[in-house]
């Protein structure tokens, strides 16, 4: 019970957060014009008020539940988000474009990520995001790495600076090389960082477009899963090594070979898949889901100022920037092949 009030503080401050960013969101300037996503709202406000003043220390235990506890059932929410039935809709080939790209994008982000300097953990959150689904891509695998409290908040920034770029760029891109609806959707999906900015790039394409990429971008998210999966097992390896080195338990915080809230995505998109619940609860499990997100990332946001971002340097925006060129040329290159 001491526990549990020491957190309440953090978590009403965190909530109230949380709660402004889902808000501001739904604005029709923020949501329409800006396109900034609620989880990249709450880091903004949380980084702001970091930098201005420090975390007090009746705000600690709370902001650290919110981070993980909440954050990683917020995670297991996302299942809600797939459904396996429209994703066998779109076909083999353009399945087939989306897996090999993710799976050799994933790979070439880390590479690059490495040669750049940066450190495995960083380079490891910029390649999901990138190669999977942006934010919650970010979240999901930084729940098993425990990455810097700033290497977080700096992932979900390049992530929304390139994908704001990619939602201005890829319709006259499409234009430009004359693709059609089927092919213009499987790679606006199949490269693009957030499900948002998809769709916002979809819409400035065509309605049929936009439809298709909506479908190819699920297909990118059902990746999620087995890629933490990995990181997880990666981590406790690479933990269990530590320990036998150092002739007993390492310090850093242990990682499970099956993380109970990936098991529990796994059962949510299970249930979503099956149909058994109404669209409209859906849609409300859905939006609870990601104001949990905020909340979760209200805590990363609070123990991460703008000064620690300023300090990374220019060295992360290019190891994104790389591996996002990457992926869209080779899922251009698949689909051309497989697709027209």
């Amino acid at each position: 019970m001491t526990a549990v009030r020491e957190a309440v503080p953090g978590l009403l401050w965190s909530a109230l957060l949380a709660t402004a960013a889902f808000l501001l969101a739904d604005q029709p300037f923020v949501k329409d014009s800006l396109r900034l996503s609620a989880l990249l709202l709450v880091i903004l406000l949380g980084m702001a008020l970091r930098t201005v003043m420090p975390l007090p220390p009746w705000a600690q235990p709370g902001v650290r539940v919110a981070q993980r506890p909440i954050l990683r059932w917020a995670v297991a929410g996302l299942g809600f988000r797939l459904s396996l039935g429209e994703i066998a809709r779109i076909g083999g080939p353009a399945l087939a474009v989306v897996v090999t790209s993710t799976l050799v994008a994933l790979l070439f982000g880390v590479w690059v990520g490495r040669r750049l300097g940066l450190t495995d953990k960083l380079a490891t959150l910029l390649s999901v995001g990138g190669g999977i689904c942006g934010a919650s891509a970010v979240v999901a695998a930084d729940s098993v790495l425990h990455a810097e409290k700033r290497d977080s908040a700096l992932a979900l920034g390049i992530i929304t600076l390139l994908g704001t770029v990619g939602i201005v760029a890829y319709p006259w891109i499409g234009r430009a090389v004359g693709m059609g609806n089927f092919l213009y959707g499987v790679w606006d999906g199949a490269s693009l960082h957030e499900m948002a900015q998809v769709v916002a790039a979809g819409s400035g394409f065509s309605r049929e477009a936009t439809d298709i990429a909506t479908v190819v971008k699920l297909v990118r998210i059902t990746l999620l899963a087995p890629v933490v999966f990995y990181l997880a097992w990666r981590a406790r390896v690479a933990r269990s090594r530590v320990a036998d080195a150092a002739g007993g338990t390492a310090g850093s915080p242990q990682v499970s070979l099956v993380p109970w809230f990936l098991v529990l995505f796994v059962v949510f998109a299970t249930v979503n898949s099956a149909g058994w619940l109404d669209a409209a609860l859906v849609k409300q499990i859905q939006r609870a889901d990601l104001w949990l997100l905020c909340l979760g990332m209200a805590g990363v946001g609070l123990q991460t100022s703008f000064a620690d971002l300023g300090r990374a340097g220019w060295t992360p925006i290019a190891a994104g920037t790389a591996q996002w060129l990457a992926l869209a040329l080779l899922s251009y290159a698949l689909a051309c092949v497989l697709i027209r």
